[in-house]
């Protein structure tokens, strides 16, 4: 039988002191962004290069499948991070999966920046990528359980979703620090020099992650509160032997599923936006790469002010109410969202998606206070990573594979409406759902 815990603060301490406060939530947003920097290239990368120095036989189309396909195998990975470093970040600290998640994402990048293709080593250059997708799902997986709980878990009374939002601040500015790099990689080569070693420059400056893990191993300390509920931890399961995955899939996995299903429209519509728009307006409407890119950067700068807005909100009018406003906008828009790219119009492409952007923001910006109060602390990281990267896998990695599919399928963008309006239907529910056991709490 599955029960949703209600929110349980940890043991009460002596409050840190507030400049310790402010370390830990800038390097919790510093690794959420450098880590989804990482992971956010390879995703416009797909969508500009790989599919031909990668996966060159057949058609055009083709290669951006296996292309996206790669991309989504990444996705399927971050579960596998999520579980192990949910079981571990729950009983050794948040820390330590931080860092080795960092560790791991910046070793990665830096080897596909590194990895000849095709046409120098045969076959054996797809599977390594493949395989080196792979360990970015992992490292992905595990880091933002760690940084949103290190953020959220220092948070001052009242004030637990406007500290989550520093990290989910970490996605726009990912993205606009991947765009950029991108941006400024084909402004200074041709478009030969860039097809042959510039877009590997932003995958090489990954190399930076491995200094943000240093500082946080030598810098940021688990909370005060942590640690009293850590040795608390430690002395019950030396009698009960308890596994938080296993209490987890026991006792909770209905309230996972329900997290996951209430989030997978904002992670399929937000890649759908950044690499699947971005594949369809330069493939199929012939728009200018650059130009696209750079749109994409300027509507992801709104998300920088619309978060940690939305975020405060929830925590003033509760995170459901204002998640749900979220999730009902992303459903209306759907249908406008493709109307106005459709046009080719540089102008109404960044209409739609700064409105689309808006709805995207306004569920991002409480998701992870609201998933952290879902469990328990000797449970909420391997429950929040749980429901979150079920969500990735369910929508964000599959949404640009299943979007090019549908395109070629149907030949109108309208069935791509209608798959993120599905989704919508399938989070409304799910939200509706959370929202009564709520309730009846």
């Amino acid at each position: 039988m599955d029960t949703t815990p209600s929110a349980q603060p940890l043991p009460t301490t002596a409050p840190p002191a507030a400049p310790n406060r402010r370390r830990v939530a800038t390097a919790a947003a510093l690794a959420s962004a450098v880590e989804w920097y990482d992971y956010f290239v390879f995703g416009i990368a797909a969508a500009l290069v790989l599919g031909d120095l990668y996966f060159p036989a057949g058609s055009p189309t083709a290669g951006v499948l296996a292309a996206f396909a790669t991309f989504a195998v990444g996705f399927l990975a971050r579960p596998i991070g999520g579980i192990v470093a949910g079981q571990l970040g729950d009983k050794k600290g948040r820390k330590p999966m931080l860092v080795l998640a960092l560790t791991l994402m910046g070793v990665a990048t830096t080897g596909i920046g590194l990895l000849p293709t095709y046409e120098t080593i045969g076959v054996a250059a797809p599977i390594l990528l493949v395989l080196l997708r792979i360990v970015q799902g992992i490292a992905v997986g595990a880091q933002w359980g760690g940084a949103m709980l290190l953020a959220t878990e220092y948070a001052p009374e009242g004030k637990r979703g406007i500290y989550g939002s520093v990290v989910q601040l970490g996605v726009p500015i990912g993205v606009v620090t991947a765009n950029t790099v991108f941006l400024l990689a084909g402004a200074f080569t041709s478009e030969s020099a860039f097809e042959a070693w510039g877009w590997r420059v932003p995958f090489v400056v990954g190399l930076l992650v491995l200094v943000l893990a240093w500082y946080i191993h030598t810098r940021v300390e688990e909370t005060p509160e942590f640690r009293e509920a850590e040795r608390a931890l430690a002395e019950k399961e030396q009698g009960e032997q308890s596994s938080p995955l296993r209490t987890i899939m026991r006792d909770h996995l209905g309230t996972v599923l329900l997290a996951g299903g209430s989030f997978a429209v904002n992670t399929a519509t937000f890649y759908i936006l950044i690499t699947g728009v971005l594949d369809y307006t330069t493939r199929e409407l012939d728009m200018e790469h650059g130009a696209v890119l750079a749109v994409s950067l300027c509507v992801s700068l709104t998300q920088l002010v619309l978060i940690p807005a939305a975020a405060a909100l929830s925590d003033k009018f509760g995170r459901i109410r204002i998640y749900t406003v979220g999730a009902v906008g992303i459903a209306v828009w759907a249908v406008p969202l493709f109307l106005l790219i459709d046009t080719g119009s540089l102008v109404w492409l960044a209409v739609g998606t700064f409105v689309a952007s808006c709805f995207l923001s306004i569920m991002y910006g409480p998701q992870a206070a609201l998933f952290a109060e879902l469990f328990t602390p000797e449970m909420r990281y391997t429950g929040a990573s749980l429901g979150y990267q079920i969500a990735a896998v369910g929508g964000g990695g599959l949404a640009p594979f299943v979007m090019v599919l549908l395109l070629e399928a149907t030949g109108t963008s309208m069935a791509v409406s209608g798959y993120i309006i599905g989704l919508s239907v399938i989070a409304l529910v799910s939200i509706k759902v959370l929202s009564d056991r709520a309730r009846s709490r």
